[in-house]
């Protein structure tokens, strides 16, 4: 939100009262809890020259946290007796922590290890953020205010400085440009489609190419100006009489995310299977077992190797959603039929939502219990928007979680393996009342974290660590936790494609390790080039998924040569199995996620900065979707010779190159120095990747050596590999020798058992 009328001016009707000083600094024990780690401060909004001056003013108070090594806690409060009724972001901080304490005439430094706060007493209010005494960012003069609206509304705000050339990234789900800077971005969870400024995912988080992040811990809406009314700023503002966030020290984008998922959760393993393919029934199409069974069948018949069967919406009877009941005229055997599904070594999920229609039978147990939110009259509250008479399960209520858990559990118990967690946008906020006495505009973002979380537990409950996963689409902060989210309702166009990447590559940069979008785009029918060009797009993601709203995705509805491009890139991610695994293990210990921005695996490459029409999978494949008719498209190779993985050919860059493609290819570059695992082994994603192996080499020189790690996996154990380059021969050797593999490098491939192979240079 702009308070402003440019620099000097107040929006008319805005009282901004801003920080004009600083006063008081102290360190710990000023309030009950706080610790030896601990500054405060204080600032009245006008200068204090006298006695006089301390009447009739307000004084802000500040208090500075170290809570972690590089990770300090600010907290800005106006009037400190206004109740916070919650909800809060869940952080894991170390009670124990202690950071260190400086004091100087006049001034405080507080460091939490490389990363340290500087606080000076006098007229100007400044707190300046640096790492290893490199400056960072800065509240500056006239940064923190409290403002009064012209309704009345009262809202904290801060601004950290930007310095020239510097990009944000990040906060959330966001489908127009990737780098920030100029946006003005609301965090307000909406179903707005993959079109506007609206988005399913909005994480207070926001990440600089300067080399550290802010997550700003409010769980209700924040809003954001990067640049956009103080162009040398990031200004974030909430409504109320406090404001909290944290700075989090890099120095490099991925310790930034490191540090931030710490805070806020690290992704979960997530089940090998998952990791194959999802093909769904489609939204609003007609069908029944038979139906189901046909793109079974038919993905089987042309050799398209499936891993998760998916019934959307219609699995129940319309006007009842959410009952959990299988519709009895189009499903009169759902449990036969799952059973059916499974022996053809399918996994099974169902689509839900947290509403209840009036007219499911489950809409007056939930009333007459009170599990569903009420109105503050006392009334259960209702709407037609999505279904006619809806209430809204209340997951603030422990008793209302059991009660919809024991109705997926009954599912669970047929046979279903995974739910897609849809919505969780729609969340009322005027004139209601939640359980647990939350206040209603922090829920509206907050509840999806409860929703999500509680289907995620009862499916780790019942399925066992490592096995649960969600379709879910959307989240808050903290999100990342309850794997794996998907883009929303994008449209099947190039342009759509490309905004839906955006997004993608934006909630990566918001601490998500895991992301999906319906290939081929939600709404309308693809024609036949963009649902080929889509497809290898989304075999590239790191979870893929064939769904649309009023037409099926199968990709004999298309065309023959839509089969052949399914088969080659389903294959292609199949034998990549073992480094996707790895990035997945990677992302659960360490917070990178498995599709990167290209910022953040080149942060030290100006030309990789503002970049968002391609991404790192992972540390060594380079993925350029084609997003164009022609099949022209642009590709940013940064410093070091990249390779085809197509045919070898070799680039070096930096540089752009403009290329042409094929509907069965796009860039896909391998990194120089790359070592890659693949597997022969592309049925089923948990198959045994060792059992038949090739290591692919990648621009290795003498001297060179690679730690190369087949993950273990469901019932099969870890192969590690030591690869090395010496006087022009590849040498690989593995412990608990299984061979024979094969070690592939553009030269002469010898083939030997014992664990050991070797490839000679002509």
């Amino acid at each position: 939100m702009k308070f402003s009328n440019g620099y000097w001016l107040d929006r008319p009707g805005y009282t901004v009262e801003k920080a004009r000083g600083l006063l008081d600094l102290s360190v710990g024990a000023a309030h009950c809890g706080d610790t030896g780690s601990t500054v405060h401060a204080y600032a009245p909004v006008r200068p204090v020259s006298g006695r006089g001056d301390t009447l009739n003013v307000a004084l802000l108070s500040a208090t500075f946290t170290a809570v972690a090594d590089g990770i300090i806690k600010v907290e800005l409060v106006n009037h400190r007796g206004v109740r916070d009724r919650g909800p809060h972001f869940a952080v894991a901080t170390t009670e124990d922590y202690r950071g260190e304490v400086e004091q100087a005439a006049g001034g405080v430094t507080l460091r939490a290890g490389a990363l340290a706060v500087t606080l000076r007493e006098g007229e100007d209010w400044t707190a300046a953020f640096s790492s290893a005494g490199r400056p960072l960012t800065a509240s500056l003069p006239r940064a923190v205010a409290h403002v009064v609206g012209p309704d009345g509304t009262r809202y904290m705000r801060e601004q950290l400085s930007l310095r020239p050339g510097e990009r944000v990234y990040g906060l959330g789900e966001r489908f127009g440009a990737f780098t920030k800077n100029g946006q003005s971005v609301d965090i307000w969870n909406e179903d707005g489609g993959t079109a506007s400024e609206q988005a399913y995912k909005n994480i207070p988080f926001y990440l600089s190419s300067a080399g550290y992040g802010v997550f700003v811990a409010e769980a209700g809406g924040v809003s954001f100006e990067v640049g956009s009314e103080i162009t040398t700023r990031v200004q974030f503002s909430v409504e109320g009489e406090r404001l909290t966030y944290y700075v989090i020290d890099g120095p490099t984008p991925k310790d930034v995310l490191r540090r931030y998922t710490a805070l806020t959760g690290r992704a979960p393993m997530v089940p090998t299977w998952s990791f194959g393919l999802w093909l769904t029934t489609s939204f609003t199409t007609d069908y029944d077992e038979q139906t189901v069974m046909s793109f079974i069948d038919g993905m089987e018949q042309r050799g398209l190797p499936l891993s998760v069967f998916h019934f959307d919406t219609f699995w129940m009877r319309g006007f009842h959603w959410c009952d959990f009941v299988w519709d009895p005229a189009t499903f009169p055997d759902p449990a036969g039929m799952l059973e059916r599904i499974k022996d053809r070594g399918l996994r099974v999920c169902v689509w839900i939502n947290p509403y209840i229609a009036q007219r499911s039978a489950l809409f007056d147990e939930g009333a007459t219990r009170g599990y569903l939110v009420r109105t503050t009259d006392g009334d259960v509250w209702q709407t037609d928007l999505w279904q006619a008479g809806m209430a809204l399960v209340d997951f603030t209520n422990p008793d209302a979680v059991a009660w919809y858990r024991e109705k997926l559990q009954v599912l669970l118990d047929m046979g279903v393996d995974c739910f897609k967690t849809d919505f969780g946008e729609r969340i009322p906020v005027r004139g209601i009342a939640w359980h647990d006495g939350s206040d209603p505009e922090k829920m509206h973002n907050y509840y999806t974290q409860l929703y999500n979380r509680t289907v995620f537990e009862l499916l780790r409950e019942r399925r066992g660590q490592g096995e649960a996963v969600l379709f879910a689409r959307s989240a808050t902060a903290g999100g990342q936790q309850f794997p794996v989210h998907w883009g929303g309702d994008n449209e099947s166009t190039y342009a759509s494609m490309g905004e839906t990447l955006r997004g993608g590559l934006s909630l990566c940069a918001s601490g998500f390790a895991y992301w999906s979008h319906d290939i081929g785009g939600f709404e309308g029918t693809p024609d036949p080039g963009v649902f080929k060009r889509w497809l290898a797009f989304g075999l590239l993601s790191s979870h893929a998924r064939l769904h649309g709203s009023n037409s099926v995705r199968v990709p004999w509805a298309f065309d023959a040569e839509a089969v052949e491009v399914a088969r080659r890139f389903i294959r292609l991610r199949l034998s990549l199995m073992p480094y996707l695994y790895r990035l997945a293990e990677q992302a659960h210990a360490t917070g990178a996620p498995m599709m990167r921005p290209m910022f953040l695996e080149f942060p030290d490459d100006p030309g990789a900065r503002d970049i968002d029409t391609q991404y790192m999978l992972g540390e060594a494949l380079l993925v350029a979707p084609v997003m164009d008719a022609d099949g022209e498209v642009e590709v940013y190779l940064p410093e070091g010779t990249w390779t085809s993985w197509w045919d070898g050919t070799t680039v070096a860059g930096p540089r752009w190159v403009r290329e042409r493609h094929g509907l069965d290819t796009l860039p896909l570059y391998v990194r120089q120095g790359s070592v890659l695992p693949v597997t022969g082994r592309v049925e089923w994603p948990e198959d045994d990747w060792a059992a038949d192996l090739t290591l692919r080499c990648f621009g290795l020189v003498d001297g060179d050596e690679r730690e190369v790690v087949v993950p273990a996996h469901d019932d099969c154990a870890a192969v590690a590999f030591h690869v090395a380059r010496r006087d022009g021969v590849i040498t690989a050797r593995a412990d608990g020798a299984r061979g024979p593999w094969r070690l592939e490098a553009g030269g002469t491939c010898v083939r030997a058992d014992g664990g050991v192979a070797e490839l000679r240079f002509g």
